[in-house]
């Protein structure tokens, strides 16, 4: 890039900052999803993050407050911060849409895929991007499924996830046909469809996405069987690697695959995409996310912090990559 064109894009970048902050921008949070309380706390810490960086912010509770507020207060620019069900999965998108309202983000499409673990999976191995093998169960198949032959064709042990939950939520091991019979029943509570996936033994890494960009890799370190909900949002045992660990070559290599499954799913502007490396050594891509926690804890700010950007550098580079 010549010097003349990087100070022209400087300048277009200063100018479209200089427009957005003349603007309301309203963060979407909370919702109805299982995960209300950690969007809660991602929607507080990303509108204070704006603030500082000299943004006009306004909260919204999508539990109590209706979209239309933002059609009757002119608000034309919305960060999405409701995690899970009907923030995440291309509902909220659709209805910004449907309002004329630019938002951050994936869009209705790349948010719906990769919210529902069953089709993610399915478009990483039509990619050729790796991932464990796996199996799904219905409610309806539930009561005719042999439960010891699902449970050996995955290999005696299998991660039991709601096809449609984030947050590790509903997830639970399962070694045994008792523990797969009770996990399954456990699953239900959340979703119709379960994905079943063969157990992978080995480190979990994560890479947040802006962009076209992947940040430095994290690896999780927990002592508890995986990296369940407990470990993310209430452990102070959880460790986090950043720099995690990987040699530069294989480091890149994680990089290079989540941003091929971000695309994948059709994923943009910001997210996260969740792997594992098998103790064989091989990588295996677990999900995308779309829209990550934002919370002190999270994941994001941390890979974000050790690239050198603070966290109201971070949200405003969202809101310019979102809003181009």
């Amino acid at each position: 890039m010549t010097a003349q064109k990087e100070k022209s894009l400087m300048t277009q970048k200063a100018e479209k900052l200089s427009q957005l902050k003349q603007e309301t921008l309203a963060v979407l949070y909370g919702g109805n999803s299982a995960e209300r309380d950690v969007s809660l706390k991602s929607g507080k810490a990303i509108a204070k993050g704006l603030e500082q960086a000299g943004f006009t912010v306004q909260l919204i509770d999508t539990k109590n407050e209706p979209l239309t507020t933002l059609v009757k207060q002119n608000i034309k620019y919305a960060f999405i911060a409701v995690h899970g069900r009907g923030g995440e999965d291309g509902c909220l998108q659709g209805a910004l849409e449907t309002l004329e309202i630019n938002y951050t983000g994936s869009n209705v499409l790349g948010s719906a895929l990769s919210m529902d673990k069953v089709r993610s999976k399915q478009m990483f191995k039509a990619c050729d991007i790796p991932t464990a093998p796996f199996a799904v169960v219905t409610k309806a198949d539930f009561l005719t499924l042999d439960i010891n032959e699902q449970l050996s064709a995955l290999g005696g042990k299998v991660m039991v996830k709601p096809a449609h939950e984030g947050s590790s939520i509903g997830m639970a091991m399962a070694d045994s046909p008792e523990k797969l019979r009770n996990a399954l029943v456990e699953a239900f509570f959340f979703d119709g469809d379960v994905l079943l996936e063969a157990w992978i033994d080995g480190p979990e890494y994560t890479v947040a996405i802006l962009g076209d960009e992947a940040l430095p890799a994290i690896h999780m370190e927990t002592p508890h069987e995986f990296y369940d909900y407990k470990a993310k949002y209430q452990s102070t045992s959880t460790q986090y690697h950043c720099p995690c660990g990987l040699s530069e070559e294989e480091e890149n290599e994680i990089k290079m695959l989540s941003v091929q499954a971000f695309k994948a799913t059709g994923a943009s502007g910001w997210g996260r995409v969740d792997l594992m490396k098998s103790n064989e050594g091989y990588w295996q891509l677990l999900e995308v996310n779309t829209v990550p926690g934002m919370t002190e804890t999270s994941l994001v700010p941390k890979a974000a912090k050790v690239k050198g950007l603070t966290f109201s550098q971070l949200v405003e580079r969202i809101v310019l990559l979102s809003f181009k």
